[in-house]
């Protein structure tokens, strides 16, 4: 693709990073055959190549509009494209500097700006997410049934970890949400971990990965969540740690890009590429530890579903590893039609676009539950989330059913 960016502006980095990006493309239009928005709209602007023109017009110095973000809005970042993509074109870096660029340049309106704000101030605080949500608990058996379905149910308060002294350490991030919309997850991970002689350490001080307020274009305060993590955990970096586990996949392509989100901040640069470097998906961790070997029992045989989240496969380019485990554990899996399309929850698209994030769940719950699974499994607390209440089954996280293989007695 040709380009005609500023000189001004090609002689900066994100300039020098646009104009490479836009100049892979070659147009071919095979990305659109795996977006899930232009699948829904068939509208050229609601698919990566459509979009890729609308950012390299505002680039050039062409004024963008509300309909340029709109478009840019209605994209997932699923990632699904890059999948795809022959020419290896870098999409998401391209929607990060695209959306950055517009965003200052085309004022929202006032309830777009209230909702993205809100959503930003309470999603990433649990101190703010939690008692709210346990109102809303409190009040689902009397909410309309279309409202109460999608708030999900209190989790009872499970075992505590043992606090035995373990031979190797690895951090865990515990993530904003995760720890009161299903605190077993993490519970699970450190029970499995602990049985595979794993100290699981979730320092003080650490928390949102960043990746709500860097999808929101909320730059520097996405970038202080990425250095409030990193000061957390450098003590125990520097103390050995060797990984550091993410049980939620919607989080893992962030904490694996702070070392170039954070290149040009020097005082963190050195150390982001550090965390960069140690942060690995649950699965990766899981899976090299070989468990086959280390299960106390296998499961029955029970027939499930996977469902792959977007940034599982296409953020962090992780496949068949769950599948395997699964398998290995003694599952079965069933097959899953159009399984590389995202389920719709993307973060907080559920909540800013929710008539396409519906459409996509109804397709996705559909595909998921075509062979009569017991139990839909997934890797992403926001997919879990979003498909929980509208599934005919049970949506649970995959290492909870790993769990009680490698701790219970046979």
């Amino acid at each position: 693709m040709q380009t005609s960016l500023p000189e001004a502006f090609l002689q900066t980095a994100t300039g020098k990073a646009a104009d490479n990006i836009l100049r892979n493309c070659v147009h071919c239009g095979f990305c659109n055959a795996t977006c899930p928005t232009y699948q829904l709209t068939g509208d050229e602007l609601d698919g990566p190549r459509g979009r890729i023109y609308l950012m390299k017009q505002a680039l050039e110095g062409q004024p963008p509009s509300t309909r340029t973000q709109l478009h840019l809005d209605r994209c997932l970042t699923c990632r699904a494209c890059e999948t795809t993509c022959p020419s290896g074109v870098d999409y998401h870096t391209l929607l990060d500097i695209g959306r950055e660029y517009i965003e200052p340049r085309v004022r929202r309106p006032l309830l777009q700006r209230l909702r993205r704000r809100l959503l930003r101030l309470v999603l990433t605080s649990p101190r703010r997410f939690t008692p709210l949500l346990r109102v809303a608990q409190g009040l689902r058996p009397v909410l309309p049934a279309s409202l109460g379905r999608s708030i999900p149910a209190r989790v009872p308060g499970g075992h505590a970890v043992s606090g035995r002294a373990l031979p190797r350490t690895m951090l865990l991030l515990d993530g904003c949400v995760q720890p009161a919309l299903a605190p077993q997850i993490n519970r699970a991970t450190r029970r499995v971990l602990a049985a595979l002689g794993i100290n699981a350490v979730i320092p003080k001080g650490s928390g949102c990965c960043g990746a709500l307020s860097h999808h929101l274009t909320a730059t520097q305060e996405a970038r202080g969540f990425m250095k409030t993590n990193i000061d957390a955990w450098w003590p125990v970096i520097e103390a050995g740690a060797e990984a550091i586990v993410i049980s939620a996949s919607g989080c893992a392509p962030t904490v694996k890009d702070y070392g170039r989100l954070l290149a040009d901040e020097p005082a963190y640069a050195d150390r982001a590429a550090r965390v960069s470097e140690l942060a690995r998906d649950l699965s990766e961790v899981i899976s090299a530890e070989q468990p086959a070997a280390s299960l106390k029992r296998r499961a029955s045989g029970n027939k499930i579903a996977f469902h792959s989240p977007c940034s599982l496969q296409h953020g962090q380019q992780i496949t068949g590893i769950v599948e395997e485990l699964l398998v290995q554990s003694g599952y079965t899996l069933v097959p899953v039609a159009d399984a590389h399309l995202c389920c719709g929850s993307a973060g907080t698209y559920s909540m800013l676009q929710p008539a396409l994030a519906g459409q996509l769940r109804s397709n996705k719950l559909r595909a998921l539950q075509a062979e009569q699974a017991s139990a839909i499994v997934t890797a992403n607390i926001g997919c879990l989330t979003h498909m929980a209440g509208h599934a005919r089954v049970p949506v649970q996280h995959w290492i909870e059913l790993l769990e009680p293989l490698f701790t219970e007695a046979p």
